[in-house]
This record gives C-alpha cells, sequence and structure tokens, in this order.
C-alpha cells in the first residue's frame, strides 16, 4: 500500500507581505556601535587587568550596557 503525501502545515508556509520586511538588517551605524562596544569592552578588561578600578569597569558598562545594545536596535 503506497503511503499517502504529507500535507503541508501552514506553520512552514512563507509568511505574507509585512513580515518579510521586518528582517534584521545591519547598517554601517549599527557596526560602528557595534565595534565601538566591542573595543569599549576590550580595553576596559584590558584596564581591569592593569588594576584599574575607575576606567576598566566604567569603559565595560559603557560598551555592554550602552553600545552593544544601541548597535543591535539601532
Amino acid at each position: 500500500m503506497p503511503r499517502p503525501e504529507p500535507v503541508p502545515s501552514r506553520a512552514s508556509a512563507a509568511p505574507a507581505s509585512a513580515d518579510t520586511e521586518s528582517s534584521l538588517r545591519f547598517s554601517v551605524v549599527n557596526l560602528a556601535l557595534l565595534g565601538a562596544g566591542l573595543a569599549a569592552v576590550v580595553v576596559g578588561f584590558l584596564l581591569l587587568g592593569g588594576h584599574s578600578t575607575v576606567a576598566g569597569p566604567l569603559l565595560l558598562v559603557l560598551g555592554f550596557a550602552v553600545l552593544v545594545p544601541l548597535g543591535i536596535i539601532r
């Protein structure tokens, strides 16, 4: 007896019109903010390793809490 072919579900179908435009695309501004956030984090860890108690943590907070999220959502 031959097996019946599976019926495609609605979840696997491609979305209609408006959903295709909301895909995540990074612009030059996004990449610059993410790069600045990465640089701030790296410099912050280097300063923290050199026993900096003010500049290192400030750069880490700036990188992790400000620049990287801005680079993702902007």
